[in-house]
């Protein structure tokens, strides 16, 4: 699966979610909703399915009529962080101890 197509976006309801769009049926898929919490050190982020509390996987389809705003830049953590919830696959930052010629920081722990 291609995770080009990655979307952040305002529903008309208010929700703030990060999904996978599909260009050709104009809809977004495993929908998780992207929650800012104030803590005492600014502010957190939370990664949830749209149906938390009672779902507890990350899936579900909005068609895209259902869509306020597109954010025009995805920062490269939040689409990380929710590789790493919908896939189960932990994205490390910094792998130069574990040797090999890839320098650029990034990569996947399995």
């Amino acid at each position: 699966m291609s995770y080009d197509n990655i979307r952040f976006v305002k529903l008309v309801s208010g929700d703030v979610i990060i999904a996978q769009y599909e260009e050709d049926t104009k809809v977004y898929k495993d929908i998780a909703l992207v929650q800012a919490i104030p803590s005492g050190g600014g502010m957190q982020i939370a990664i949830l399915p749209f149906g938390f509390p009672y779902e507890e996987e990350i899936g579900g389809e909005i068609s895209e009529d259902k869509v306020l705003y597109v954010y025009e830049k995805i920062p490269e953590e939040l689409k990380s962080k929710y590789i790493e919830a919908k896939s189960n696959i932990k994205i490390a930052n910094g792998l130069d101890n574990l040797g090999g010629t890839n320098q650029s920081g990034g990569g996947l722990i399995i």
